[in-house]
Formats: structure tokens, C-alpha cells, sequence
């Protein structure tokens, strides 16, 4: 029953948190909603016993993807009037795209689709000493090997093609060439210069 309402709280904050990502006039206060629904979203992956997911969310998403998104949005010069103008404008739009989106989930995420009368069972609830990393990867990495390799196969692909079409040829200036850098020796940057020593003199004659 604890474990219950500990869900129950954690998910009406995470979409709390949805909500205020798109009513947020302030971009930055909406990437900082963002992050607070990601956070609850982990709270409810963790009372599902998937530690894994919700470590990975918080450390991948949070930590790294987020921040980046907070950088961008706060370097950025971002009008806020013409984007209230915007939405206004497009919020017919938008009610027709989201609507049947709703209607969708709300279908197929009900109790006559997706419960446990239709899977047969209930979630098992492990121990204490029960490892969630250690069962996903040994279910990953035996059963859905193939599909892993796959998936990280087309991930070097799109990485590949990122790269590709964000390189526009070497440039004239500031272009470095690590080959020659590591081959390059001390001799090849430093010289020295034997140079006799000279007496200076101040014009005074010595006592």
C-alpha cells in the first residue's frame, strides 16, 4: 500500500512537471521543469524495481542531455513575445494534433488493453537482494544480442552521417594535424643559440 502511494505521488508530479514544460513562458524555467519530470519519472521507474532505467535517466538524461539544453537555451537570445504570438496562432493546430494523441493512449494504456487480467499475472514484487542491472543485461546481452548489435550498429550509421554532413573540408587556418603532431620532435621546436656573454657598462668607472 506504501509502495502505492509513493507511485501515485511520484506520477501526478511527473505530469505536473509536463504541464509546466509546456506553459512555461520562461524557456529556461521550462527546461527546469523538464528536469523535475524527469526526476519524478525516475521515482516511478524505481518503485517498479527498474533502479537500472531510473539511474540511467537520471545520470544519462539529467546530468549530461539536460544541462546541454540549459546551456543552449540560456545562450540563446530567445524572444518570448513572438512566441507567445506563435502558439497563440497555432493552438488550433495543435489541439487537433494532440487530441487523438490523448484519445490513443488513454485506448490503448487502459484496462482493457494493458492490466493484469489481460497478461495473466501481477508484477512480481523480488527481494531485497534482487539485482534489476543484472537481470537486464543478462536477458540483453543472451536473448536480444542480434537486436543490441543491430541497434548499436545503426547508432555508429546516424553518428557516421552527423559527422558527414557537418564536415565542410579542412580550413585555411587553425587547422590542426595530429599525425604530424605526435611525430613531431624537440629538436624540430627548440633551438638553442650559443651566444657570448658581453660586459655591460654604466659609464662609471669601478672603485
Amino acid at each position: 500500500m506504501f509502495v502505492e502511494i509513493v507511485f501515485y505521488c511520484f506520477a501526478v508530479l511527473a505530469i505536473f512537471g509536463a504541464w509546466m514544460v509546456i506553459t512555461a513562458r520562461n524557456p529556461v524555467k521550462a527546461v527546469l521543469a523538464l528536469v523535475f519530470t524527469f526526476v519524478m519519472s525516475a521515482g516511478v521507474w524505481m518503485t517498479t524495481q527498474a533502479e537500472f532505467l531510473a539511474l540511467s535517466l537520471i545520470v544519462v538524461y539529467v546530468g549530461a542531455v539536460m544541462v546541454l539544453f540549459l546551456f543552449v537555451v540560456m545562450m540563446l537570445d530567445v524572444d518570448v513575445a513572438a512566441l507567445k504570438a506563435g502558439a497563440a496562432r497555432y493552438l488550433p493546430i495543435g489541439l487537433l494534433v494532440v487530441l487523438p494523441i490523448i484519445a490513443l493512449m488513454i485506448w490503448q494504456v487502459g484496462p482493457e488493453h494493458f492490466g493484469s487480467a489481460i497478461f495473466g499475472h501481477k508484477p512480481v514484487m523480488h527481494g531485497a537482494n534482487y539485482s534489476n542491472t543484472e537481470a537486464l543485461g543478462e536477458l540483453l546481452y543472451t536473448r536480444y544480442v542480434y537486436e543490441f548489435i543491430l541497434a548499436a550498429a545503426i547508432l555508429l550509421v546516424a553518428m557516421m552521417a552527423a559527422i558527414c554532413l557537418a564536415f565542410r573540408g579542412p580550413r585555411s587556418t587553425r587547422t590542426q594535424h595530429p599525425g604530424k603532431q605526435v611525430k613531431v620532435q624537440a629538436r624540430d621546436r627548440v633551438r638553442v643559440v650559443k651566444m657570448k656573454s658581453e660586459k655591460k657598462t654604466t659609464g662609471k668607472s669601478d672603485e
